[in-house]
């Protein structure tokens, strides 16, 4: 290649960079609506909450206040809980599950155990000073029928029209996806545990 063809080559992708960013700043200057988003991750991959905890971690950036509400997942530590916990004044975690379903056996336990968590989680949906609040592991708790999906989507449908909430879990409600401004389905394509690998601290919990 010769020197002018190097120069022709970066002009002609200068020019087409530039008509990428025209078509794209018209695009953007379109975009004016502001307005709090219903988000859900579901689907067989990992990755569902914590690509909601790191969408909470940018929110703690800003100076904006998280609540977290955790469904079926135990009391015990997790890398999640033990960060944001250092940040009282701005994140309100919550831990209400009883532990997975195969673990706890009694359903009556695990209703009570969801339906003190959806407590808080309507207080937080109502509550101002809550600018983001993540619902982790919801859809398991609405896959079981813990709670009535009619009450659930009457509450979010209710929520702060600025606040953002984000809902976590699989087998996501198809009238919850309806619902949402912005859902994910994370698909499994490889997982360490079918190799046998035990789950590690920091990436699994």
């Amino acid at each position: 290649m010769t020197e002018a063809d190097d120069v022709e080559i970066n002009r002609q992708h200068a020019e087409k960079k530039a008509r990428i960013k025209a078509a794209r700043d018209r695009m953007m200057a379109e975009k004016i609506v502001e307005k709090g988003l219903l988000i859900v991750h579901s689907g067989n991959g990992k990755g569902k909450s914590s690509a909601a905890f790191g969408m909470a971690l940018r929110c703690l950036g800003w100076g904006m206040r998280v609540g977290v509400v955790q469904f079926i997942k135990g009391d015990r530590p997790t890398g999640e809980k033990l960060f944001f916990n250092r940040f009282p004044e701005l994140c309100r975690f919550v831990s209400m599950g009883e532990g997975f379903t195969w673990e706890t056996q009694d359903r009556v336990r695990d209703i009570a155990a969801a339906r003190a968590a959806w407590a808080e989680a309507v207080a937080m949906l109502q509550d101002p000073g809550f600018d983001f609040v993540l619902l982790d592991e919801l859809n398991i708790a609405l896959r079981y029928d813990y709670l009535a999906l009619d009450e659930v989507l009457a509450a979010l449908q209710a929520k702060l029209p600025a606040q953002h909430v984000v809902i976590t879990g699989r087998n996501a409600k198809p009238e919850l996806l309806e619902l949402a401004d912005l859902a994910t389905e994370m698909t499994l394509l490889k997982h360490p545990f079918r190799q046998g690998v035990k789950p590690q601290r920091g990436i699994e919990f």
